[in-house]
């Protein structure tokens, strides 16, 4: 019998996100490895198999994402070649920032495997509820901080923007306990070409526990390399100006021009 990997999330909140199907997976799969913030979800995984197995053992200090991601990648892909089922449950959505989740499927499915993701509630879907953004209103982009310096993105100030990864910018191995501040001025110099300085934004943290509230700090863009950051900090930049309707495009499509703050109908 062939083997099977399925990847699930935990979500953010610790327990209250974790969806049934993935507590179903957990429950039933020969092996479980897990990559998790939180003891009292860890507690969940091992309460649901107890022959789960943390893949945090991969991390080291200064260690390189690749080589930590490599080592994940092949545990979870050496239960399924061996015929058994292997649910890999990771924190958040397991295909947003994950990479291990996408490269083992991958790989999985290219040796005639098979793998398949079910998808969990991330940070994003937080940080649209606790802000109240709705990507519908104004349109949002997103980026991975070092993704967006090192590419030259350019941001659109009449949207939103999600800077992922912030204390994190410019480091590609596991450092937790990093002060950044450095690298956070370089972002801010690279935003304020958009926003200028005096745009206000926000750290957003998702709450991790019942209990606890979400980080919600709005600064001045000036300001961010002094405000303390951790590794689950993100940036929400809310838009810096409305952009003007197309009027060419609104009669080409028949619209109703007012509804778009044209006056008359065309």
């Amino acid at each position: 019998m062939s083997g099977l990997l399925v990847v699930v999330g935990t979500g953010i909140k610790a327990v209250g996100h974790m969806t049934l199907d993935a507590r179903a997976w957990i429950g039933s799969a020969d092996e479980v490895h897990y990559v998790t913030t939180d003891p009292i979800t860890e507690g969940l995984i091992r309460s649901l198999n107890p022959r789960a197995a943390s893949l945090a053992r991969f991390y080291a200090v200064g260690r390189a994402r690749h080589d930590t991601y490599e080592a994940m990648t092949q545990t979870m892909l050496a239960g399924v070649r061996a015929g058994r089922t292997v649910c890999a449950a990771f924190y958040g959505h397991p295909g947003v920032f994950v990479y291990p989740s996408h490269d083992a499927i991958r790989r999985a499915r290219a040796e005639g495997l098979r793998a398949i993701m079910e998808p969990g509630v991330s940070a994003e879907d937080c940080l649209f509820a606790d802000l109240g953004l709705d990507p519908a209103v104004v349109g949002c982009a997103q980026y991975e901080a070092t993704d967006l310096l090192v590419y030259g993105r350019r941001p659109d100030p009449s949207a939103a923007l999600i800077v992922w990864q912030i204390g994190a910018v410019g480091d590609l191995s596991w450092n937790p306990g990093r002060t950044n501040a450095d690298n956070v001025a370089v972002l801010v110099e690279a935003l304020a070409r958009t926003y200028g300085l005096d745009h206000v934004v926000v750290v957003y943290e998702a709450a991790s526990l019942p209990t606890c509230a979400p980080r919600i700090q709005h600064v001045r863009l000036a300001d961010l390399p002094a405000v303390p950051l951790s590794t689950a900090s993100t940036l929400f930049v809310p838009p810096r100006e409305r952009r003007a309707p197309d009027p060419a495009m609104i009669a080409r499509l028949a619209l109703d021009g007012r509804r778009f703050g044209l006056g008359e109908a065309p």
